[in-house]
């Protein structure tokens, strides 16, 4: 089974905490011994942002603020790489040959972003069809996808379930309002269509939840599933 993570930096690291981030590493690993294929891919969650607002009041471009941001994901992807020790790669992959070939030869792979106008939502979900996984998993801040902020809206309703169709279809409004948030963006969730990718987005703040979601299928998240997806067999032989 081949999987590809991807850890929001609000999640991986909001502060910088050592335990957490070995918490994170202590499910990637047990996923390696449970025989998956592992890639990784890491936000630059607040510190990425407070940089980025801080070379903004400096005259930066927006170029050049989208590469700050990629530099503040490829050091929260060495600090994953630091908890796993022997069982990644030990340099971030700067790109998906890198990541690719990393996986290929069973080594876990860790990376943050990739280019400027590109976040790392898009990243995790362009690695994961390059390197045809069979489960996309985005560990953020949120419970699944929701039909309007749950932070802003006290009755918004949660997906359980969502074809990549109707994915694009419910992202797409929230990607126009500047105060409106989603677990990924517009362009993650056209690549998700694209490849018919079968996608799970949950809260990763408890790092056991990406474990119960990989390996069982079990979570209390949004499954995006292709039209026509039958239940993986991975989960069925568990």
């Amino acid at each position: 089974m081949r999987v590809v993570v991807s850890l929001g930096g609000s999640v991986l690291a909001p502060e910088l905490d050592p335990e957490r981030v070995a918490g994170h590493a202590a499910v990637v690993e047990r996923l390696a011994d449970e025989g998956c294929e592992l890639g990784a891919v890491v936000g630059g969650g607040g510190t990425a942002r407070e940089y980025i607002g801080a070379a903004r009041e400096l005259g930066a471009n927006e170029v050049q603020l989208d590469q700050i941001g990629i530099d503040v994901t490829r050091i929260n992807a060495r600090l994953l790489v630091a908890a796993l020790d022997r069982r990644a790669d030990p340099t971030p992959a700067h790109d998906y040959d890198e990541a690719g070939d990393a996986i290929r030869r069973g080594d876990i792979s860790v990376m943050g972003g990739v280019m400027p106008g590109q976040t790392t939502d898009a990243v995790a979900a362009a690695l994961a069809e390059y390197v045809d996984a069979d489960l996309l998993v985005y560990a953020t801040g949120a419970d699944g996808i929701y039909d309007a902020d749950p932070n802003e809206v006290a009755d918004a309703e949660q997906y359980g379930e969502l074809t990549p169709a109707e994915l694009v279809e419910v992202i797409a409004p929230m990607s126009r309002h500047a105060g409106a948030s989603a677990p990924v963006d517009i362009l993650a969730a056209k690549l998700i269509e694209r490849a018919g990718m079968r996608t799970i987005v949950l809260d990763g703040n408890d790092p056991s939840a990406v474990e119960d979601a990989v390996l069982r299928g079990e979570h209390t998240g949004t499954d995006i599933v292709p039209s026509g997806g039958d239940e993986p067999t991975y989960w069925a032989q568990r």
